[in-house]
């Protein structure tokens, strides 16, 4: 498994690479975001290890996926990520729940593959995401209920689910067994924005 250290510089890396290409400044990424500028000078620093909503947020101001930001932007033709090279972003609060990053697209059309895991009783909400942006899900194990809308879903062992993840939702575990479930995100494609040129 990655040290947390290294992700972080990751992140810090990644998040300063993208302001840089985008020729904003801290105070802009951090209006854009909705963080403290002093919070995103710590994550550009490496100094703090964000919350996984604090890089959501950085992720959906900058347009790009969060596998972008905690990952090295070098992929090759084929990479294989072994179990313990994942990246966990989130742990519940309750022992045993995790989601964890196994890999990214690395492309234009950006897609995050995740493994979730929850205890009963545990859950996790999530604020949209960018407009267009889906989620496809399937329960290996256990029973998931996913509020879209304030409306639950159940979704049981073998079952899957697939919406459009633009607006607030929410996972819980609300049964008595262990819940897993595989997750990919599907970012659209976000157009090129153009880099602002100095005034002659």
């Amino acid at each position: 498994m990655p040290e947390p250290d290294d992700v972080n510089a990751a992140v810090g890396r990644n998040v300063r690479g993208h302001r840089t290409r985008l020729a904003w400044t801290l105070d802009d990424l951090a209006a854009r975001a909705g963080v403290s500028k002093g919070m995103l000078l710590q994550v550009e620093q490496a100094r703090t290890n964000p919350s996984v909503a604090t890089i959501c947020r950085l992720a959906t101001a900058l347009g790009v996926s969060v596998a972008s930001l905690v990952e090295a932007p070098e992929v090759p033709s084929a990479r294989v990520v072994r179990a313990e090279e994942a990246v966990t972003l989130w742990t519940g609060g309750h022992k045993g729940s995790a989601a964890r990053l196994l890999v990214g697209s690395g492309t234009s059309q950006q897609v995050e593959l995740w493994d979730v895991r929850m205890v009963p009783g545990d859950g996790y909400s999530s604020e949209g995401h960018p407009t267009g942006t889906r989620e496809l899900l399937l329960v290996i194990d256990g029973e998931l209920t996913l509020e879209l809308d304030g409306t639950p879903h159940l979704v049981g062992a073998g079952d899957a689910i697939a919406f459009v993840a633009d607006r607030p939702h929410a996972y819980r575990n609300l049964g008595t067994s262990p819940l897993r479930y595989s997750l990919s995100v599907i970012h659209r494609d976000q157009p090129t924005r153009p880099v602002p040129m100095p005034p002659a």
